[in-house]
């Protein structure tokens, strides 16, 4: 019997995660919800999701638009073995109680503070922690993108301290509010960014401090990490480290890859929505000075913590050992396929 899975949140994510569950052959997607009938309540009835209605006081909006709804979240979550709540940040705390009164476990995502959560997740640093817990968060877009590196090298060469610079995107590519256009931005201008504790939910011993830009660009985030190393290694050992990790893919610039932009022009050859699951690492950054490594990734922000999900909602029911688990999500979503 397949694990049954609701999604509260149709959006960026949430539309993801949902097309993630819905090819896994021990999982099934029971439905979605939509807080209104836009776009892509509709988007969802056409692809075949049930759609329920987010706030309940909302039904109306639906009836007069003409969109069929199931029923409400609450009784979407009746159905569900699980939750993936996939609402917009501080949303899914207060969906929280919803879910303690249904008794049915929840995941959250990286925009809430770590105290919803029994622990924060990401599926190669600390799989383990979260086998049958009722409430685990998913860390987010940027973090999920330095806890991979960061406990690959620990657990071959051993980290002493990191220091990295985050260049953000300052919306996603569907927002079409009034933001940054023509500037950079401190984010925060009080230094560090928030991104090296929330590393440290997950890798509690990584002494990490990370700064943080936001600039006019939609596609990806960049990081440039120097990473001081408990021995000296060759750039030759960090790539192979790399290399056998499916979830992270090198690049280089001599293949055309000059900027994210390229990133993404490549990733649509590649999969539906461009949605690049994998750390890419630019394979010409690396480089070894005694024993710091310094290195540059692209994350991409819509689509690296739907692995995590679907890893998490095996962990949290206690249906497969970790390896097992990232196997299964790997290779339902063609992650390492498209290694150069």
């Amino acid at each position: 019997m397949k694990v049954r899975v609701a999604i509260n949140g149709y959006g960026t994510i949430g539309k993801r995660v949902a097309d993630a569950v819905s090819r896994q052959d021990d999982m099934e997607v029971v439905g979605v919800t939509k807080t209104k009938p836009d776009f892509e309540a509709k988007m969802a009835i056409k692809k075949g999701y049930r759609l329920y209605c987010a706030i309940p006081e909302n039904l109306k909006l639906f009836e007069d638009a003409g969109v069929d709804v199931e029923g409400t979240v609450e009784e979407l979550i009746e159905k569900a073995d699980i939750v993936v709540d996939c609402s917009p940040g501080k949303v899914g705390a207060k969906n929280k109680p919803m879910y303690e009164k249904a008794g049915v476990k929840a995941i959250f995502q990286g925009g809430e503070k770590k105290d919803v959560a029994e622990i924060s997740f990401n599926a190669l640093a600390n799989y383990e922690k979260a086998v049958g817990k009722r409430y685990v968060r998913v860390v987010s877009c940027n973090t999920t993108g330095l806890v991979r590196v960061l406990y690959l090298l620990d657990e071959n060469f051993g980290v002493e301290k990191v220091r990295a610079v985050m260049i953000r995107r300052v919306v996603d590519p569907k927002e079409d509010k009034k933001g940054l256009v023509n500037g950079i931005t401190p984010d925060p201008v009080k230094l560090p960014s928030h991104h090296g504790p929330d590393v440290q939910t997950v890798l509690p011993h990584i002494n990490i401090t990370t700064v943080a830009f936001k600039v006019p660009t939609t596609l990806m985030h960049v990081h440039s990490l120097n990473v001081q190393l408990k021995d000296k290694v060759s750039e030759e050992e960090v790539i192979d480290v790399f290399e056998k990790e499916p979830r992270i893919i090198l690049v280089s610039s001599d293949e055309g890859f000059t900027s994210t932009a390229k990133i993404v022009e490549w990733a649509r050859e590649l999969r539906l929505r461009y949605d690049l699951f994998e750390n890419v690492i630019w394979r010409d950054s690396i480089a070894v000075v005694g024993k710091e490594l310094y290195f540059t990734q692209a994350i991409h922000q819509e689509a690296i913590v739907v692995p995590e999900n679907v890893d998490a909602i095996r962990a949290m029911l206690e249906m497969a050992e970790k390896d097992e688990s990232i196997r299964k999500t790997n290779e339902s979503l063609d992650i390492g396929k498209f290694k150069l």
